[in-house]
């Protein structure tokens, strides 16, 4: 039974480094890894091409219902086309912040997230893991970092991709991003009372990876 299966649920808001952590964290338990975010992503960039408006829910929807979309390692493929790299840009993010707000296209991807929990196990990263689409794992996280300590490693990053980035803008789209998640009636940004809170201002990624893996022994334990 998929119940049975276990799920480490990774919530957080933008570039609070909970892919990069989950990702890390699911290669060291052998467990397979959902990136929710790229999905939402996805359609942003599957509906961007076909000239529909990122604020129309119901031809969102129903557009969304006909992707074929496969994750292949790193790969990310839309009506088997590679995506990876197109699904990355600071554009499709915002767009994916968007559409995301959309109670109807969240639930038309629900039974595609629910399709990843296979055994041995799951990590999942998103901003609804926990809350919604996975309520009942062992192990929630929330992971996050001050909007200033996020701004400036996306910063940083773009910067290491020879991107053209400015801070400011980064830091505003940055909060714009959060009052969107945090504030949409359909699954909005929230730590649920049952996980564990991982402020990761002051962490490196091995630290943060390390706490989770800790805290999942200890619960498997139990």
């Amino acid at each position: 039974m998929a119940n049975a299966i276990p799920v480490i649920a990774i919530d957080g808001p933008s570039a609070s480094g909970k892919g990069t952590v989950a990702q890390l964290v699911a290669t060291e338990l052998g467990f397979h890894y959902l990136d929710s975010g790229a999905l939402y992503r996805i359609v942003a960039l599957a509906t961007q091409q076909k000239n529909i408006a990122w604020d129309n829910a119901s031809e969102v929807s129903a557009y969304a219902k006909d992707l074929h979309i496969q994750f292949t390692g790193d790969q990310v493929y839309l009506n088997n086309a590679d995506v990876s790299d197109a699904i990355r840009s600071e554009q499709m993010g915002k767009g994916a912040s968007e559409v995301a707000v959309h109670a109807s296209l969240r639930a038309v991807l629900l039974n595609l997230q629910h399709s990843f929990r296979q055994a041995p196990g799951l990590v999942a990263d998103g901003r609804d893991m926990g809350s919604v689409v996975f309520p009942d794992a062992p192990l929630k996280i929330f992971l996050t970092a001050s909007t200033e300590v996020r701004a400036q490693r996306r910063y940083q990053q773009l910067l290491g991709k020879n991107q053209i980035a400015n801070y400011a803008d980064i830091l505003l789209d940055l909060q714009q991003r959060d009052a969107r998640d945090q504030g949409r009636a359909a699954a909005p940004l929230i730590m649920p009372t049952d996980a564990l809170l991982l402020e990761t201002d002051n962490l490196t990624i091995s630290a943060a990876v390390s706490f989770i893996l800790e805290k999942y022994w200890h619960k498997m334990q139990k």
